[in-house]
């Protein structure tokens, strides 16, 4: 019987650790901030790069959620002599989608980090190259509790410092 007893304590401890060293590796994975080894260039943008766009925010006015889904494009620039690098691009509320568009490709739709996986974009813009954000509102998202006044955010990650945020508003009606 001590046996039995025995064995089945040692089972729980090999479980238990097992456990802990599954949850180690899925949190050593999803760390923030790790770079590709093909990419490891991202640091800060040479020549004092700077990513800026026409329009910072916008506003839809009244959206009927029967309406379905709206669109605005954002066009941003690098304003530098250095080549920056986009490395993540994620919207505030799993209700909105944005895709960044360059001369040679589109990437995305993205959404909301914790509302599926945000990979890494990783593209350059070079000096003086636009380039458009899509972004896609679902007035509809929330459903009857998203009515009334709302303010959403795209936000792109570069090498050149701060984050890039671009707003939009809107006034959802039923």
């Amino acid at each position: 019987m001590t046996k039995q007893i025995s064995n089945g304590v040692n089972k729980t401890i090999i479980g238990i650790s097992i456990a802990v060293l599954v949850l180690a590796g899925v949190v050593w994975i999803a760390r923030p901030g790790l770079e590709d080894a093909n990419t490891a260039s991202l640091s800060p943008a040479p020549g004092g790069g700077a990513l800026t766009a026409e329009e910072n925010a916008f506003d839809f006015g009244p959206i009927s959620m029967a309406t379905g889904n709206v669109k605005h494009e954002f066009k941003i620039k690098n304003t530098g002599t250095g080549t920056i690098i986009v490395e993540k691009m994620y919207t505030s509320c799993m209700c909105t989608t944005a895709s960044l568009v360059t001369s040679k490709k589109k990437y995305g739709p993205y959404g909301m980090p914790g509302h599926g996986f945000v990979p890494k974009i990783n593209t350059s813009i070079g000096p003086n190259e636009e380039v458009t954000v899509e972004t896609i509102f679902d007035p509809a998202a929330h459903g009857p509790a998203g009515v009334g006044r709302v303010e959403r955010a795209v936000i792109l990650e570069n090498n050149a410092g701060e984050p890039l945020e671009l707003l939009f508003t809107a006034l959802v009606t039923p």
